[in-house]
């Protein structure tokens, strides 16, 4: 079976945040057909939309599945369930928050899922650590990740909180 790549995105506001996204990585690294390739360092931001909230810590990982998107989909929203995720309003607050953010090179739009991310471009809190673990990284626009960096506004709201997760500045993990 064929491996795919994939970068997934980690957010939380609520409770212990760090707790919250170590869980979801360690429940993802349970999972047979997910491999964490990269981890990136922690960064804080302020709440965007719903601004009456508390700060996030984001992070993006690199993984390798054998899972289709949509199953990919479908174990990220058990992860969110698991660790207490609850959707009550949009751009809430949020024990945990997952978004798969590319798979290969891919262009998937459906009603539950659009790859890639549909704010991928916009955030920050996303592009800034998902540059850490790919700085080469071109997107199938045949853009750089350094030219959707500077196109930013919101990159001052972008602080790091943490620069490694445990290990080396962008950890390798092994299954």
């Amino acid at each position: 079976m064929a491996e795919n790549l994939s970068y997934i995105s980690l957010g939380s506001n609520q409770g212990n945040r760090e707790t919250h996204l170590r869980s979801a990585i360690e429940e993802i690294k349970q999972h047979s057909e997910i491999k964490v390739l990269k981890v990136s360092p922690i960064y804080e931001t302020e709440p965007i939309g719903n601004t009456a909230q508390s700060s996030f810590l984001n992070m993006v990982i690199q993984i390798e599945t054998t899972l289709t998107p949509l199953k990919l989909l479908e174990t990220t929203q058990r992860i969110e369930n698991i660790g207490g995720r609850e959707r009550t309003e949009k751009w809430g607050p949020r024990t945990i928050d997952l978004d798969i953010l590319l798979y290969n090179e891919e262009n998937i739009v459906l009603e539950e899922l659009e790859i890639p991310h549909p704010r991928l471009f916009e955030r920050g809190f996303v592009l800034i650590p998902l540059k850490d673990i790919a700085p080469d990284l071109r997107f199938k626009d045949g853009q750089a990740i350094d030219y959707y960096l500077h196109q930013l506004t919101d990159k001052e709201g972008v602080r790091i909180w943490k620069s490694s997760f445990g290990g080396d500045e962008s950890e390798h993990f092994e299954n």
